[in-house]
């Protein structure tokens, strides 16, 4: 009984469903697949911490993604266990596990709702290790 039971409420659904559309972040190229694209689509205070306990900033980030897209590449992955809830006013915490072939990472995502417009906030993703 280690994990918690998470289970969205019915008030989040509809959110939880909007935000995954846009999951995982970055690998939605419906979403963007520029600079100028990504920096709209997060704060300009976004942050995270990687899979490997790394921090880092937004500009890193940007420059990253920058480069990742600027040549075609394959991108397969699968998600699963989804959970929303709502932390302050139109502030959304979804969580959800992220499969990209033997890799398995928990990401959490903070996205902050203008009108009908989502920005993230935040973001992280941590190594899965069973057993």
């Amino acid at each position: 009984m280690m994990e918690p039971k998470l289970v969205t409420a019915p008030e989040d659904i509809e959110v939880q469903n909007e935000l995954i559309k846009r999951e995982p972040i970055f690998h939605r190229p419906e979403y963007g697949t520029t600079r100028k694209e990504f920096e709209s689509m997060t704060e300009s205070t976004f942050w995270e911490v990687g899979a490997s306990g790394s921090r880092y900033s937004r500009e890193y980030i940007l420059d990253v993604l920058e480069k990742r897209y600027a040549s075609p590449h394959e991108d397969k992955w699968e998600t699963k266990d989804f959970y929303c809830v709502e932390i302050a006013k139109d502030n959304y915490l979804l969580t959800y596990t992220l499969i990209q072939g033997d890799r398995i990472t928990r990401r959490a995502t903070i996205w902050r709702r203008y009108g009908n417009d989502w920005k993230i906030v935040y973001h992280q993703g941590t190594n899965l290790h069973e057993g």
